[in-house]
């Protein structure tokens, strides 16, 4: 003989049992009114048993209409309790909420984790003059540099995971990977992507930064890339494009990051071709080193450094542009770590030529090249 399911035999909760047995319906549940207990099983005899055990000495000398006012007295008090617990858990949700969008804005701006705790306090100090009664809500929300760190942790998950879902919709993708050293001497290699999807929806998006800190020779830089593509379950057949500087580690004819990856993609049967490009930036700084313009530079970053390395001299000629109400209120430093810098220092140096020959002349400097 087969089960019987509860579900199909049509057990529906009736009204009168509010009064007789003190019981309401919760969630699709019977659930007792005197002590809040659950029933598993939806039956008269069920509810019966549990006021009769637990409940019915307590309430033997209520008539019906007492049992009826006291049945509603509890259902009010039950459906407030459910209210307050739904708005508790609302505000939980929201200060949660502005926790993670305050963290990504610190994350987006390079602050230090440490500024949440700065703009908790600010956020406060405004509650307090504009919506003093809401100032409870504030102090839930978690800024601390802490929970900072984990939202931010937790975004980059988040992200990733994206990412990953819709590398699997990708036709076609092609990387742009790029090395250079920080400040603390360690090579660092970029690796960003650029898919498109069947409906030809391009997504273009920084894929991993990884720290190299030994060598960065191409069978180097071709294991980061490898490990990257394996983790983001790219498929190797779906690249067909690769864009590199022209350093050997990454155009090599035979060790280098190109040649690599050609390799690993006729390991993968392949049948696409991988077209290789060259950074059009780093071709514009070639250009720049090739256009031999040392004569002009000599003059520009000798001048820029007598006006700007002296505080005397720099404050003088500040005040000399303001006086005369130029468009620009300073001169900028070049670099050659900065190449972009130099087309900077020049454009301005040419816009406020006529000004800095006149504060070269009141400092008794030659100018002659300058109006040359």
């Amino acid at each position: 003989m087969a089960k019987r399911k509860v579900d199909t035999e049509n057990r529906g909760f009736q009204t009168r049992w509010e009064s007789e047995y003190m019981f309401t319906k919760v969630a699709g549940k019977p659930v007792c009114l005197l002590c809040g207990e659950s029933v598993a099983v939806l039956k008269e005899y069920n509810l019966r048993r549990h006021y009769e055990t637990k409940h019915a000495d307590k309430n033997k000398n209520m008539d019906m209409e007492q049992r009826l006012q006291k049945a509603e007295e509890l259902k009010r008090g039950l459906k407030s309790r459910q209210a307050l617990f739904k708005k508790a858990k609302s505000q939980g949700q929201a200060a949660v909420k502005a926790s993670f969008i305050l963290a990504e804005e610190i994350a987006k701006s390079a602050r230090p984790f440490t500024e949440g705790d700065f703009i908790k306090n600010c956020m406060i100090k405004v509650c307090d003059e504009v919506c003093p009664e809401k100032r409870q809500l504030f102090l839930n929300v978690s800024l601390s540099r802490n929970t900072i760190a984990e939202r931010v942790d937790q975004l980059s998950i988040n992200l990733k995971e994206q990412l990953v879902k819709k590398g699997k919709d990708f036709i076609a993708y092609s990387l742009a990977v790029d090395e250079s050293t920080d400040i603390s001497d360690i090579a660092q290699l970029s690796i960003f992507i650029r898919g498109v999807d069947s409906n030809l929806s391009v997504t273009e998006e920084f894929l991993a930064l990884r720290p190299m800190h030994g060598t960065t020779t191409g069978h180097d830089l071709y294991e980061e890339v490898s490990r990257c593509v394996n983790e983001m379950e790219l498929p190797w057949e779906k690249l067909v494009g690769l864009t590199t500087d022209g350093a050997p580690a990454m155009c090599g004819h035979r060790s280098g990051l190109v040649a690599k990856i050609r390799e690993k993609m006729q390991e993968e049967n392949a049948t696409g071709e991988l077209t290789a490009y060259h950074c059009i930036i780093h071709q514009e700084a070639l250009c720049g080193k090739a256009l031999k313009m040392e004569h002009v530079m000599s003059i520009t970053t000798r001048t820029v450094n007598f006006i700007r390395a002296k505080g005397l001299n720099h404050r003088q000629f500040k005040a000399f542009l303001t006086e005369l109400e130029t468009e620009h209120g300073d001169l900028p430093y070049h670099t050659e770590v900065r190449w972009l810098s130099q087309g900077k220092v020049l454009q301005r140096c040419f816009e406020l030529r006529e000004e800095i020959c006149l504060f070269l002349d009141s400092k008794g400097k030659d100018t002659t090249q300058l109006r040359d």
